[in-house]
């Protein structure tokens, strides 16, 4: 289940006053995603835009992803709320509907302490019988999770893998040292440090530019399997070229701009407060494509 370019993708939206899930674009990036070889489908991450669809929404939305991935890739579904009460109804309810494992980010806002989180995370586990992914994005969530704590929870049955965006080389190598020792996996959220968390024994990447360029992404993840430095290498520096551009805007602007540029699918724009980009900013998006022989 954990191997492989597995993509987090976007959540397609309509250009409408509601700013509605377009599941027509959905179920084509989808199918261009697996048509291309990625190993798994993540719903609901941060260029998921958790953070800004309802709970009814993240529901209906997962159901039909299941429905459309129909078993040919695992689907995994992020459900980390702020609250564990809310984690754990959500966790519950994606269960159900059939995803393969869930990905659980830490609280957001708040400081938990490694105790709280150790609490909040066994409650989660206990609460399904599926894989859980621990989610690190401290950035984001001012939250980080310590090596001690992840070796702690790494014991609880279910909890398989943690997905760490962090981009911190120490951090990703105590995780890996956690990985080796127990039945336990790596998986690296931070594109520019695929290659280096691999060599450590990441088994797979959370990849969200595999949205935009998954035959380089996919490519990469084949060549450090087979040893192949040399592709490695420049397959890990191309993927520069689309991080340039994704600064460009607020997450995931970018990237659903280039999703659209390049045809892959009509997946709109990012819900408000997140705004379009300019027409300016389409110019360069479109450069950026041409690069990658997507425009």
């Amino acid at each position: 289940m954990f191997e492989g370019i597995i993509t987090p993708i976007v959540t397609p939206f309509n250009r409408d006053k509601e700013e509605s899930i377009n599941y027509e674009a959905t179920e084509k990036l989808i199918n261009y995603l697996i048509e291309h070889g990625v190993k798994g489908i993540f719903i609901l991450g941060s260029n998921g835009e958790f953070h800004v669809v309802d709970e009814d929404e993240k529901v209906e939305f997962a159901k039909k992803v299941v429905e459309i991935v129909n078993k040919r890739v695992p689907v995994f579904v992020g459900t980390g709320c702020c609250s564990t009460r809310a984690t754990v109804r959500l966790s519950k309810k994606m269960e159900e509907i059939g995803a393969d494992a869930l990905s659980v980010i830490t609280p957001y806002f708040l400081k938990p302490t490694d105790e709280n989180l150790y609490a909040h995370y066994k409650a989660v586990a206990q609460s399904v019988n599926i894989p859980i992914v621990l989610y690190n994005i401290p950035k984001a969530t001012g939250c980080p999770l310590s090596p001690e704590l992840v070796d702690r929870l790494a014991d609880i049955p279910n909890i398989k893998a943690i997905k760490d965006s962090s981009g911190e080389l120490e951090r990703i190598q105590a995780y890996a040292k956690i990985a080796e020792n127990k039945d336990f996996e790596l998986l690296i959220g931070s594109d520019s440090k695929i290659s280096y968390a691999y060599g450590l024994g990441a088994t797979a990447a959370v990849a969200g530019t595999s949205n935009v360029i998954v035959d380089t992404l996919v490519g990469l993840d084949k060549a450090l399997n087979e040893g192949d430095t040399e592709t490695a290498e420049k397959l890990q520096k191309d993927i520069d070229v689309l991080r340039g551009v994704l600064k460009l805007g607020t997450v995931p602007s970018a990237m659903k701009r280039s999703v659209e540029l390049a045809g892959i699918a009509e997946v709109g724009p990012a819900r408000m407060p997140v705004q379009e980009l300019s027409k300016e900013d389409d110019e360069k998006i479109t450069e950026m494509l041409k690069y990658y022989g997507l425009k």
